[in-house]
């Protein structure tokens, strides 16, 4: 019998849509009955390439018994993190302030029925073991609780109230805003590096897109070698290790383990189009053609199995198939042997690690690069030209024996800010790799988003099934902009301006705070929720606010618009005493303050289209982080003042800073393209 979850479009909720469980989505009529019925409510959060959400599921969502226990104590409601960041974000803040432990998925809390938790966990067993109790003996417990202690658990949800709201930050700095926090940033990097395998911290080791890219903006704004190298050394051995699928392409979501060698298998969208971004400007400032070759074979992936037919991009690939985490990838070297020829083998086998001792499970073997192929080629004496040929075709042979595997679930709902990261993402690598064909994947992508996502003025979060819905957050308006910033740069269209503009003032109205300046996470229109957050750390994905400020503040100068310039300023002056509390967790904002210290150049290049192109492939070798370029063909009509150039019959450039511009040039060489000096 379903429970209330038939008719939700998330596939996390989907999968739970059989349990015995009576599940509700999260929404007023089940808030009312707990209400009504004076229950406790189970708020269990989760996605649906989650592979403890699997497990948990498994033993007890699907576990009459259990099943029986929470109909008759709770109201039960299932919550798609990825459909409503918006409750996961209070709820990990709550569960951090109840437990004083970092949250995940699952989150499991019970709250009282006006929404506030009073208990929380993570995974619970189904039987006691990992030091936790067994969550079927623990469900009456909490019950009784809740309803014989009633008066303490209204003072714990005040003062967790309380210190929710305390949180959010209040009283923005008003002193002069100083470079500080963007070396301190730096230096603590370096101090946190891992000189042997690359990234930084300990294990588990995520990617971290963002701390890489600031690596190369501080390489480009003051000529950091060791940043340089820093952001370079770390994407070889990602590249190299497990964390990227050496045989289909794409990067997994974190490393257990320091070498980057054995990944939990999920593949997340926003990952990978974080990634791409960062791959093609260390290819730029390095040329090191495994960085390409990666991109590569990732926009290979997105293509094969992640892009919808009408151009958007799915969330997200499962950890597991065939009930266990990784099957689908893993290897024994006599599958690989049968599946190749000798000499076929003998190269693949030393270059990814065959021919060593099983290092997944201690009985499979996960492939990483183990032996460059220029040894590989050396020791089998065979020239290095045909050794990739032979590891290509070798590659291509395990793919398609791989394809006969029962597939890893895809999570196929569209998101909105996970898709503009990815329009970035495409726009910044076809720009940088000269590849038209991605800067139109791009472009589908954006166009899927205005046409499906964008309604009446308003962004919409989540498309699946033909239904669109979820009022949009704040990542998702500023991600969006961000890449439309991206975009115009590598395919300029007017109406693309046109939506930047739309989409910023529409920022502005619904999310802005007034008063203290920064962002909120919801809107105003939004459902009243325990709190309402702002923002400023970076997660895995970059803060909002972040983004918010570094897009708007590129947007004024583009448009020459100071209101956007200022909303940026109230930002970072907001969230700035934070940032130099804790810059390593504020490090997308250090990009927006450096702009706001120095803002950026602005390149505009006007012509005859056929005659552009050359100084596009000029320009994608001399692509700078640090400006904006925008190329604009004769006959583009209805620019802002700061990009009104006269049109020519040849190409002339213009290289400005707000709205003074050194005198324009004819050819690509002429151009300073390092920091220009303007006259102030």
């Amino acid at each position: 019998m379903p429970n209330h979850l038939a008719n939700e479009t998330s596939p996390y909720l989907l999968q739970h849509a059989h349990n015995p469980v009576d599940w509700r989505p999260w929404g007023a009529a089940a808030l009312n009955l707990a209400q009504q019925l004076n229950k406790p409510i189970l708020l269990s959060i989760g996605y649906s390439t989650c592979h403890w959400c699997h497990v948990m599921a498994a033993e007890s969502f699907e576990d009459a018994e259990t099943a029986s226990i929470l109909n008759q104590h709770f109201v039960n409601i299932k919550v798609d993190r990825e459909e409503r960041p918006d409750l996961d974000q209070i709820y990990q803040n709550a569960h951090a302030i109840l437990t004083g432990q970092h949250g995940g998925w699952p989150l499991n809390l019970f709250l009282a029925p006006d929404q506030t938790p009073f208990f929380s966990g993570t995974y619970f067993p189904k039987t006691p073991r990992y030091g936790l109790p067994a969550f079927k003996d623990l469900l009456p417990r909490i019950s009784t609780f809740f309803h014989q202690h009633a008066a303490e658990i209204q003072q714990q949800n005040a003062s967790l109230l309380g210190i929710l709201q305390d949180a959010l930050p209040r009283q923005p700095f008003h002193e002069d805003l100083a470079q500080y926090p963007i070396s301190a940033a730096r230096d603590w990097l370096e101090k946190v590096f891992d000189d042997v395998h690359g990234g930084f911290g300990p294990a588990p080791k995520f990617p971290k897109p963002v701390d890489l890219a600031f690596c190369l903006r501080r390489y480009e704004s003051g000529n950091d070698l060791k940043a340089l190298s820093m952001a370079q050394y770390s994407l070889r051995k990602i590249c190299d290790g497990g964390l990227f699928d050496q045989i289909g392409g794409g990067f997994f979501r974190y490393s257990v383990d320091e070498r980057w060698l054995i990944p939990h298998f999920e593949k997340m969208l926003y990952d990978n189009a974080l990634l791409l971004g960062v791959l093609a400007d260390a290819w730029r400032l390095g040329a090191d053609e495994r960085l390409r070759a990666v991109a590569e074979q990732t926009v290979a992936w997105l293509c094969d199995g992640m892009r919808a037919p009408d151009g958007g991009f799915y969330s997200a690939l499962d950890a597991d198939s065939m009930h266990e985490e990784g099957k689908f990838y893993i290897w024994n070297p006599q599958q690989v042997a049968e599946s190749l020829d000798a000499s076929a083998y003998a190269v693949l086998a030393a270059h990814y690690g065959l021919d060593r001792e099983a290092n997944f499970e201690g009985q499979y073997w996960h492939c990483h690069v183990a032996v460059p192929l220029e040894t590989v080629a050396g020791n089998l004496g065979i020239p290095l030209e045909k050794t990739r040929e032979i590891l290509a075709q070798a590659r291509a042979k395990l793919f398609s024996v791989r394809a006969l595997r029962p597939k890893p679930g895809r999570d196929d709902k569209i998101l909105t800010s996970w898709n503009a990261l990815m329009v970035k993402g495409l726009a910044h690598a076809g720009r940088i790799f000269g590849k038209p064909e991605w800067i139109a994947l791009s472009r589908q992508a954006l166009q899927f988003i205005h046409a499906t996502l964008w309604q009446d003025g308003m962004l919409y979060a989540s498309h699946k099934d033909g239904k669109t819905h979820l009022a949009a957050y704040l990542d998702d308006y500023a991600f969006l902009l961000d890449a439309l910033l991206e975009l115009l740069q590598s395919d300029f269209h007017g109406e693309d301006l046109t939506f930047a503009g739309e989409l910023a003032d529409a920022l502005l109205e619904h999310f802005e705070d007034q008063d203290d300046g920064g962002f909120y996470f919801t809107s105003r229109s939004h459902e009243k929720l325990i709190c309402r957050i702002k923002r400023g750390t970076d997660s895995v994905l970059p803060a909002g606010n972040a983004v918010a400020a570094f897009a708007l503040q590129r947007l004024g100068h583009l448009r020459g618009e100071m209101r956007y310039i200022a909303a940026a300023e109230r930002a970072l002056r907001l969230f700035y005493p934070a940032i130099v509390r804790e810059p390593l967790n504020h490090v997308a904002f250090l990009a927006a303050l450096e702009e706001y210290l120095s803002p950026p150049s602005i390149l505009v290049l006007r012509g005859p289209r056929e005659k552009l192109a050359g100084w596009q492939d000029a320009l994608s070798r001399t692509e700078s982080s640090l400006r904006l370029a925008i190329i604009l063909p004769n006959g583009v009509a209805e620019l802002p003042g700061s990009l009104a150039k006269p049109e020519s019959a040849e190409v002339q450039a213009w290289l400005c800073q707000g709205s003074e511009c050194l005198p324009p040039v004819a050819r690509p060489e002429e151009l300073c393209l390092a920091r220009p000096q303007f006259a102030h």
